[in-house]
């Protein structure tokens, strides 16, 4: 893989009840393609990941919290989708501020699954063309977005994926946009 990410910093933004493939492919994907990346939550210690959201998997180090870091530290965020796992976020006024800010400086992010529920929380749908785990298409309709059945959309920045299966997509696209930087259409 070239390393088209040499010198770039992603963030991944989770909580408890995370799909553990969902961070742990684009993770080291990104590696692979030369990026630095952290593992941010709303608590420090490990967190918990899942398989199909209902079987225990492995527990992840934290390497900072949210209250510890800023958008500006990163060149770009990911979020791995779970049903738990957004739901917590989207409950922690620091987890939403610090997605919100990625948008507010133009900066690529990556959201996958149910991960869009944050998303919505952080008012940044508005006007958007994502996809999703499809449950919660109503919810991104909802919150101004158009909803489509797509492997992976990307949307001036923001790419968006349904599930697991979509991670070879997902990982492309991500990585894509990731390398091109800021998209200054990329805004709240």
């Amino acid at each position: 893989m070239t390393q088209e990410l040499q010198g770039k910093k992603i963030a991944f933004l989770a909580a408890d009840g995370f799909e553990q493939v969902e961070l742990t492919r684009p993770w080291n994907d990104l590696k692979k393609a030369g990026a630095t990346v952290e593992l941010i939550s709303i608590k420090s210690g490990e967190i918990q990941g899942m398989n199909a959201d209902i079987n225990k998997a492995d527990t992840f180090a934290v390497d900072k919290t949210v209250d510890q870091v800023s958008a500006g530290d990163y060149h770009g965020l990911v979020l791995p989708g779970g049903v738990v796992n957004p739901d917590a976020l989207r409950a922690n006024e620091k987890a939403v501020q610090f997605t919100r800010d990625f948008f507010a400086q133009h900066k690529p992010v990556a959201a996958i699954c149910h991960a869009p529920i944050l998303l919505i929380e952080a008012g940044v749908l508005d006007g958007r063309t994502v996809t999703s785990f499809p449950s919660i298409k109503t919810d991104i309709q909802n919150a101004g977005a158009t909803w489509v059945d797509q492997e992976v959309v990307c949307d001036e920045g923001l790419v968006t994926s349904r599930t697991p299966d979509d991670l070879d997509a997902f990982c492309a696209k991500a990585i894509e946009e990731f390398a091109e930087g800021k998209h200054e259409d990329q805004t709240t």
